[in-house]
């Protein structure tokens, strides 16, 4: 069986497509505690939690990764990904590779770091009142990938994203009207069906939020090495579950008291220099009449 996973981006590659981010960086303002949790050991597995459909965050913590500890984690992504034609390639240049166990052994196999989350698209399209829980039903697969290899896994946690949108249909509403029904004809797996969402922001856009990332102490599997049992598969899960569902806390408390958790501070900054722009447009016309 060959290992050879897809190459990730080059330098250049990798530093253009972030440098594209860097609006987004601006808005969402991420805050990241924990970073001495992550260790020199190799290989490691990052368990968290899908934030709601993932795309506003899941970027900064990638290239959080990349930038503060060189990490290019191949994340384990959902195999309906590997199903939209030119977005198969793009995910593959930033480390996801489908979400095989042979994929995910070869990565362990290499050294590499594996980023993955348990809850998958389960999790990603969340009901509205489902806000940061962890929907990771009875998945017990990180968790042997982990005792198979002896891998330290280090609990993560994400706040912020889940409050950008507002679930206006749930899967389970959408699978009720006719858009499930040409779902089921086009044989789409129920869970991969996406809710119908808006933002929370003006006129549906996304709500300004900061974004909090939390890294918390690693779980040691040396104990359980060779075993893929349930009850160490078990034991193991419920060590990370904990550790993030902590951390979770500790970023809701956070945000909690931060002062700059709402756009506030950015909207009225923004506000003011359009205003400083519009009064020296008009101060150099009326100039000019004056002339």
């Amino acid at each position: 069986m060959s290992d050879e996973l897809p190459p990730v981006g080059g330098p250049f590659e990798q530093q253009l497509a972030w440098r594209s981010l860097a609006p987004l960086r601006r808005l969402v303002r991420p805050v990241f505690v924990g970073d001495e949790h992550i260790p020199a050991q190799r290989p490691l597995l990052f368990v968290g939690n899908h934030t709601l459909a993932g795309v506003v965050d899941v970027p900064q913590l990638f290239f959080h990764l990349q930038q503060q500890h060189g990490i290019i984690p191949r994340s384990l992504g959902e195999k309906a990904h590997w199903k939209i034609p030119g977005w198969r390639r793009l995910i593959e240049r930033f480390g996801a590779v489908d979400g095989s166990r042979e994929n995910a052994d070869a990565a362990m196999r290499a050294g590499e770091c594996v980023l993955v989350f348990p809850g998958g698209a389960r999790e990603a399209f969340k009901r509205g009142d489902q806000r940061y829980q962890l929907l990771w039903g009875k998945r017990l697969g990180f968790a042997r990938l982990a005792l198979r290899h002896g891998a330290l896994i280090v609990p993560f946690a994400a706040v912020g994203a889940d409050d950008v949108w507002e679930v206006l249909a749930d899967q389970d509403q959408v699978l009720a009207s006719p858009l499930g029904e040409v779902a089921r004809a086009l044989g789409v797996r129920k869970d991969v069906v996406p809710p119908v969402l808006v933002g929370q922001g003006p006129l549906g856009l996304p709500a300004i939020r900061r974004q909090y990332f939390a890294f918390m102490p690693p779980v040691v599997t040396a104990d359980w090495q060779g075993r893929e049992d349930d009850e160490a598969a078990w034991e193991v899960r419920r060590q990370v579950e904990a550790g993030v569902e902590q951390g979770i806390e500790r970023l809701l408390a956070l945000r909690q008291e931060d002062p700059e958790a709402e756009a506030g501070p950015i909207v009225q900054e923004a506000v003011a220099r359009g205003m400083k722009g519009l009064a020296g447009r008009l101060r150099r016309i009326q100039e000019k009449l004056e002339r």
